[in-house]
């Protein structure tokens, strides 16, 4: 094995330039698809949703992409709604994104939010507040 794939294995865990230039694409365009409604779900379209983050796999053949719903509350409903929308969402992709083969979408629940204010609330306890002064 050579030095640059040892140290290429090393990093697979980052992704590359590529993976992020193609995931913000990607999300630029689910982005534009739901602000202009075309989706026509009632879940979509009377939710506020956002997608915080698409992660492209090393082939970028499986995009991931994160979603929350500003206001919070249920997100079973909205993935379960962008799931049955997947066929129509993966087409709109291919056609604005110039990749080799379309990308397959698999929608996540972004809880980065709330692990933030979990973290945030357990550092402002009582007791973690006596081992930090």
């Amino acid at each position: 094995m050579s030095a640059h794939n040892f140290e290429r294995r090393l990093t697979s865990s980052v992704p590359s330039h590529r993976q992020l230039r193609v995931g913000e694409l990607v999300r630029h365009k689910l982005s534009e698809m739901l602000i202009r409604g075309e989706m026509h779900d009632v879940s979509l379209t009377s939710n506020i949703i956002t997608i915080a983050q698409v992660s492209m796999s090393s082939d970028l053949r499986v995009a991931t992409v994160y979603v929350v719903k500003l206001g919070g509350g249920d997100m079973n409903h909205i993935i379960k709604a962008l799931n049955t929308n997947r066929k129509f969402i993966r087409s709109e992709v291919a056609r604005a994104v110039s990749l080799k083969f379309a990308p397959d979408i698999r929608f996540r629940t972004d809880d980065t939010f709330d692990e933030m204010v979990r973290i945030n609330a357990l550092l402002n306890s009582s007791k973690v507040r006596q081992d930090i002064e």
